[in-house]
């Protein structure tokens, strides 16, 4: 660029002062994430249960997927697949009802009809739960729900006579209690956080279309059912990726729950059983552990790649498949 003496003005490019802004953010990835997930995958070909690092291969997940034929490797395949299914099952039985809770309450929050008072008060009441560590809400429920007749809870059934003092209820050691135990304190915890991500979706709908419904006689129901359903697709689709995320890396709820790391073998989670063998100095079990991770990150990359295949706009395809056709 010239200026009026004919000379050249010096341009300043300020973009570098971004990246080194940013820089810290992606040494801290590099170092906390990157480098662990790579890691991970290279410790998963390693290990023999020897001192010594030994390149093993595809033997830890042949170990874990499929089994072998030494009874070592079918213990270790039927305990893995029984962790598994554990996860899978603890993450349903608190992600259905907490979203079926999730969505009346953001319905009932976000209607303009019903005068609730205190509404600022219920949503901080309701996310109060979410801003709890989990070792607090985990020291709460085991104190309530003591396996023992001197526990709150049993204490109180058996003060009204509801149960005999000789067998209390083993909501802890229980296997069948200790999971519907979990999954209240996974809903309760998390139910809040997702009826207000419910309801910013909610409130994000035009407004018009709700009085366009009432006014051709629409139903609360039909309204909910045929407006407010489909046009929250993408939030619930998103809900349903985080919750399925955090709910097959669940740990620190059935851990402390439990008291420990396995406890209560109907309990045990993937990510405890990760924990489990990393603990053992054993590098076999470095192996298993990470083989095990790397299988998690396998099916959490499956799941989620079918979440986002589902949430794909239908005339986006439509103009993909015509562009295709016309270059065939």
């Amino acid at each position: 660029m010239a200026n009026r003496s004919g000379g050249r003005i010096r341009s300043i490019s300020y973009a570098k002062y971004g990246y080194i802004f940013i820089l810290p953010f992606f040494l801290v990835y590099v170092v906390f994430q990157l480098y662990p997930l790579f890691n991970t995958f290279y410790l998963s070909f390693f290990g023999n249960g020897s001192t010594k690092e030994e390149w093993v291969g595809l033997s830890n997940y042949q170990r874990l997927l499929f089994g072998g034929a030494d009874r070592v490797a079918s213990s270790v395949h039927e305990t893995f697949l029984r962790v598994l299914g554990n996860t899978f099952v603890l993450w349903v039985g608190n992600f259905i009802p907490q979203i079926i809770l999730s969505l009346v309450l953001a319905a009932w929050f976000t209607n303009a009809r019903l005068k609730i008072p205190g509404k600022g008060a219920y949503k901080i009441i309701m996310y109060m739960p979410n801003i709890i560590t989990a070792a607090s809400s985990a020291a709460l429920f085991v104190t309530l729900f003591g396996d023992s007749k001197f526990g709150a809870v049993n204490a109180m059934l058996i003060n009204n006579g509801i149960i005999d003092a000789l067998h209390p209820i083993q909501f802890v050691s229980g296997p069948t209690q200790a999971r519907i135990m979990i999954m209240i304190i996974q809903t309760w915890m998390w139910y809040g956080n997702t009826t207000i991500m419910l309801m910013s979706g909610i409130m994000g709908i035009n407004g018009s279309l709700f009085e366009a419904a009432s006014i051709d006689g629409a139903s609360h129901t039909q309204q909910f059912f045929k407006i407010t359903l489909p046009l929250l697709k993408p939030i619930l689709l998103y809900t349903v990726v985080t919750s399925m995320i955090g709910g097959l890396q669940m740990f620190d709820i059935p851990a402390l729950y439990n008291n420990g790391t396995s406890q209560n073998s109907a309990t045990e989670t993937i990510a405890v059983y990760i924990y489990d063998n990393f603990l053992n100095a054993n590098l076999s079990n470095y192996g298993n552990a990470a083989s095990a991770s790397v299988i998690l990150f396998m099916i959490t990359s499956i799941l989620g790649s079918i979440c986002f295949a589902i949430n794909r706009d239908k005339d986006v395809k439509h103009k993909k498949s015509k562009k295709t056709s016309k270059l065939l």
